[in-house]
């Protein structure tokens, strides 16, 4: 019986992705990402294109933003004040931080401008408003463990979650 994805089956992919003509990543198939189809773990875009595909399938596949990392939003560029950071003179624009917003949920920003007085912050997803094209081949195919259904996660990212939170406990 060939497996075909759908909801609840686990996909191992290998892919690229290209964005504006630049390649900004590939996943070969020695070392596949997984996902559970269903939870929402990739872009909505993909995961539809990815429905009913089997081990061996290889395909490409243009996401449009709204299917992708959302529309490029203005609101999402926040002025913090330089005070709030006791690390400022090691900032730099175009940097990556991860923060703990009011709700104590960690949110990723990139820094697009410094000043003495303040830290300009974009909370957008880098491809957000990006047109993403992929070229996918479906590694392999298999049934979620019941641990994967519960957790909404493949095992190899339960995993990985584990051995953060071991680190963090280091």
């Amino acid at each position: 019986m060939t497996l075909r994805l759908k909801n609840d089956m686990v996909g191992l992919l290998a892919y690229t992705l290209t964005v504006d003509g630049e390649v900004v990543e590939t996943v070969d198939r020695a070392n596949p990402i997984e996902y559970l189809h269903g939870a929402q773990n990739i872009v909505e875009g993909l995961e539809a294109a990815l429905e009913g595909k089997q081990a061996g399938d290889t395909f490409e596949v243009t996401v449009a933003p709204e299917q992708g990392y959302g529309e490029y939003l203005e609101d999402d560029i926040e002025a913090v004040p330089a005070s709030e950071f006791d690390d400022l003179d090691e900032l730099q624009v175009g940097m990556e931080l991860e923060m703990v917003d009011e709700d104590g949920d960690v949110v990723e920003a990139t820094i697009v401008e410094i000043t003495p007085d303040q830290v300009v912050l974009d909370f957008n997803p880098p491809l957000a408003g990006k047109t993403l094209h992929y070229t996918v081949e479906v590694v392999d195919v298999r049934e979620a463990t019941e641990e994967e259904l519960e957790m909404g996660l493949p095992a190899s990212l339960i995993d990985e979650m584990y051995d953060d939170v071991e680190e963090d406990e280091e």
